[in-house]
């Protein structure tokens, strides 16, 4: 860090705990810490509340720990020694900022927002992931006092954040919006257990991708290769499912352009385990008539990262389809050079949607293209979907585009419009489906990935019709 950024960086850290006291709601005040000494990385609460970011032995893992903005750091990692309660977002895909953290179980925090998105005209932020340790059998009240500027702030309402003590089955907690305040307060009675991960969803770490690709390419059929490169250097990785030959329908199942969309990992994971079970008749049937072409994760970069909406050079893929830069977009630029090697008949883009609580496709209605065809295909995927999931449906979603209005950098209005295929965006619930809640769980890893096995029996009901 440069020497000018550090002395800044202690006039506005000092300056900006002491304003954000002011976002509190707690019965009896959240002490504040009075003086910030500054250095490099760990912060930790002392008895007197006063924060203390201290030195790191390993100038690297300060980096990790703690960035330099030019409104001061942003503080990742803090315990306090008086109660022993600390907490960390230095993690694959996580994020939060450490703001305060009080000796009883209360703790200010904030979210911290992608780089600038220039399609978007924001920098976007709504996903948080962190880990609390030492609160087995306390009373937990973490403030997140920026939730008011978030991408999609009104979907606050109603949202319970999710919690888990084994990062495998996760369920909800109490969780309030107060707009006037803009601030989300997540409350957590007595842990059963001393850490505990919070997260907007389910976390999809990419150790979980790795092993979900190894496993997939071990199995019989399956090929593992690698598209390109993100602008990190990460590997985009296509799964093939099926050889190639005459006739076969070219389908193209893609996930996560979002990374803090992180249910379509999951989603793919239920539909990839299916359809390479050797004793599911319907997955024999796809795999004889199709070849599936499958991206588990198109922004690995931004998953890492804990982002929201963009990779790791602020672009939001999913605005990158009409003309994708090899240099910001490479993620959208590689996978669409292998479409145009393969063809596509069918793509699914799986997406997850912060405010609507209901699982749903939007349509290529709007697109040039779109004539008797595709409407009659879409209507028959559509169907056919209903029948195998009832958390399936056509009734709520978006609104439709007029003729000719489609937004063609999106990747479905793209592909559709290129190769005159059925291309849909599926989207599933951060909250829970209206139609078949499950209170204390929403929606849920293991419900995203039933909805992508059970597509698998949509795409097998029209595939003789998609040429």
């Amino acid at each position: 860090q440069r020497p000018g950024m550090l002395l800044r960086g202690i006039k506005n850290t000092a300056g900006g705990l002491l304003k954000r006291a002011a976002h509190s709601q707690s019965s009896r005040p959240i002490q504040f810490p009075a003086t910030v000494r500054l250095s490099h990385t760990m912060a930790t609460a002392g008895p007197d509340m006063t924060v203390v970011l201290s030195p790191s032995k390993d100038a690297a893992k300060s980096a990790a720990d703690t960035a330099m903005t030019e409104a001061g750091p942003i503080v990742r990692a803090m315990r306090c020694p008086t109660s022993g309660i600390s907490v960390s977002s230095v993690m694959d895909g996580g994020n939060i900022q450490v703001v305060q953290l009080g000796a009883e179980g209360d703790m200010a925090l904030r979210i911290i927002p992608d780089p600038y998105c220039e399609t978007d005209k924001r920098a976007h932020m709504q996903w948080f992931s962190f880990r609390v340790a030492g609160v087995q059998g306390r009373k937990l009240r973490m403030q997140v006092t920026n939730a008011g500027e978030a991408s999609y702030a009104p979907a606050w309402h109603g949202y319970e954040a999710a919690a888990s003590y084994d990062s495998e089955t996760w369920f909800r907690v109490p969780t309030a919006y107060d707009e006037a305040a803009g601030t989300l307060t997540i409350t957590h009675d007595s842990p059963a257990h001393n850490v505990v991960h919070y997260a907007y969803f389910a976390p999809y770490p990419m150790s979980r991708h790795e092993s979900l690709v190894a496993r997939m390419q071990a199995r019989p059929g399956v090929r593992l290769s690698v598209m390109g490169h993100t602008c990190e250097g990460r590997a985009m990785d296509l799964l093939q499912v099926g050889e190639e030959g005459a006739g076969k329908r070219k389908v193209w199942v893609i996930a996560r352009q979002h990374p803090g969309e992180t249910m379509a990992e999951f989603f793919m994971e239920g539909l990839l385990e299916r359809l390479t079970d050797p004793h599911d008749a319907v997955a024999r049937a796809v795999r004889a008539q199709c070849v599936v072409y499958a991206v588990p994760n198109m922004c690995p970069d931004g998953s890492a990262r804990g982002h929201l909406r963009t990779n790791a050079a602020g672009v939001n893929l999913n605005r990158a389809w009409a003309h994708p830069d090899p240099a910001t977009s490479p993620e959208v630029a590689c996978t669409l050079a292998a479409m145009d090697a393969t063809g596509v008949d069918l793509l699914v883009d799986v997406h997850g949607d912060e405010e609507l609580p209901y699982c749903f496709v939007a349509g290529l209605n709007g697109i040039p293209a779109w004539d008797a065809r595709l409407e009659t295909l879409q209507h028959a995927f559509c169907t056919a979907f209903m029948r195998h999931s009832p958390d399936f449906q056509v009734t709520h979603g978006y609104p439709t585009d007029a003729p000719g209005k489609a937004n063609l950098t999106l990747c479905s209005k793209q592909i559709g419009q290129r190769f005159g295929a059925l291309s849909l965006t599926l989207e599933m619930p951060f909250k829970d489906t209206a139609g078949h809640p499950v209170p204390g769980v929403g929606w849920s890893p293991q419900r995203a990935a039933a909805l992508g096995a059970a597509m698998l029996g949509a795409v097998h009901e029209v595939a003789p019709s998609l040429r």
